[in-house]
């Protein structure tokens, strides 16, 4: 597979200023996150304007001029399960790529599985197979092999390809802005979900106290500056489960908190000291200022019609070719329903996601009208992949 392998500064700008005109910049990273603070970029696989390339990241210092080439606006840049990819470009210059497609979020709005695997879909669209030989491979590692090198470019590849194949659908079916608004949510989605409250996501909270969350956020809060300076991963420095232990005993005491089993490690003992001041922080703060577990509708009295109709959800999606876990939750259909019935049970100032924009058309109006009555759920055929129907109450 002809392609350029890039190695320094210089080579890099030159590629990138000969794909300036392209109309479209397909990429995708291997990368590795389980020794690091961050995921470790390993290699950059580039396919625009009929160039392919592959850049070793960790030969070549400044990877700037290739970022600032997919934010410049002018061309769509194409990925496929992009988090990560979108995470490396915010990262580097604080800018979104503009222009964003991802063939993953594309594919559902034509009724494809979501999320549906990078291979999947090339058979589903192009009828081609990838090999998997390279599925474990240590990117970190030096030299590459050739058949390494190929593997990673079949990752970009087809990724015009099949763009072009789920655009031109989702232009027939009058998707298109779908297609825009569901990648700006999901953009803003994974900026939410890096720039958060991100010491919410420790496993194991739900059942603290308010005084026990505050404790949880401090520990959190060491915890990442800890694991940044020491580029290793957060779980690394102090598990989720100790940290959980620690804000139930609630207690700054070094003798109790030693007496914790998993504390025992010499790297822990010698941070007790640390860890003893994030405690007496949180037990020091006023209880106007704990943190409150973000509560949503707890919708205790909904859950059966929320189960029952998200056998419905999943036959609306289906019947308009869009994928039902793109679409919504059986949680998504409670909040509807309780906001629709103006129940106290939904304290959002916001209309839920099925109230909104696309999801509403596809879904909303239809349960909506489910509720009000208007319409009926037919059992048309068993055994069909759409056994259900919605008909007009007579």
């Amino acid at each position: 597979m002809r392609h350029e392998f890039i190695t320094t500064d210089r080579q890099l700008r030159d590629y990138c200023q000969r794909i300036e005109s392209a109309s479209a910049v397909a990429f995708d990273t291997e990368f590795v996150s389980e020794d690091n603070y961050r995921p470790d970029l390993c290699l950059l696989q580039i396919a625009a304007g009929g160039q392919l390339a592959v850049v070793d990241t960790h030969a070549v210092r400044e990877i700037t001029p290739f970022w600032e080439l997919l934010a410049t606006p002018g061309r769509e840049t194409i990925v496929h399960a992009g988090r990560e990819e979108l995470r490396f470009c915010e990262a580097a210059i604080g800018k979104r790529p503009a222009q964003l497609v991802d063939i993953q979020i594309a594919a559902a709005l034509i009724g494809l599985e979501y999320p549906a695997a990078y291979g999947t879909l090339i058979a589903r669209l192009i009828g081609k197979t990838l090999p998997k030989g390279e599925t474990r491979t240590d990117w970190r590692r030096r030299p590459l092999s050739e058949s390494q090198i190929t593997y990673a470019l079949q990752d970009v590849l087809y990724l015009e390809q099949m763009r072009d194949i789920l655009v031109g659908e989702i232009d027939k079916l009058g998707r298109r802005s779908w297609l825009e608004a569901e990648m700006l949510a999901w953009q803003e989605q994974v900026e939410e979900a890096e720039n958060g409250e991100r010491w919410r996501r420790v496993s194991g909270i739900s059942g603290l106290s308010a005084k026990s969350l505050a404790i949880v956020r401090e520990l959190w809060h060491w915890r990442e500056e800890e694991a940044r300076r020491r580029n290793s991963p957060v779980k690394r420095v102090l598990r989720d489960d100790l940290i959980v232990e620690l804000a139930k005993r609630g207690t700054a005491d070094p003798k109790r908190i030693s007496a914790v089993r998993g504390l025992e490690r010499g790297d822990l003992q010698r941070q007790m000291p640390k860890l003893t001041a994030c405690i007496e922080r949180a037990l020091a703060l006023p209880e106007s200022e704990y943190p409150r577990h973000q509560r949503g509708a707890s919708l205790s009295q909904l859950t059966l019609i929320g189960q029952f109709l998200s056998t419905a959800l999943s036959s609306i999606c289906r019947s308009a070719q869009v994928a039902p876990s793109l679409v919504g939750t059986a949680q998504d259909i409670r909040e509807l329903i309780a906001y629709r019935l103006g129940l106290n049970d939904y304290r959002s100032d916001d209309p839920p996601a099925l109230a909104q924009g696309w999801r509403e058309e596809v879904v909303g109006h239809v349960i909506e009208d489910l509720l009000r009555g208007k319409l009926a759920i037919r059992i048309t055929d068993p055994v069909s992949d759409h056994p259900l129907s919605f008909e007009p109450r007579e």
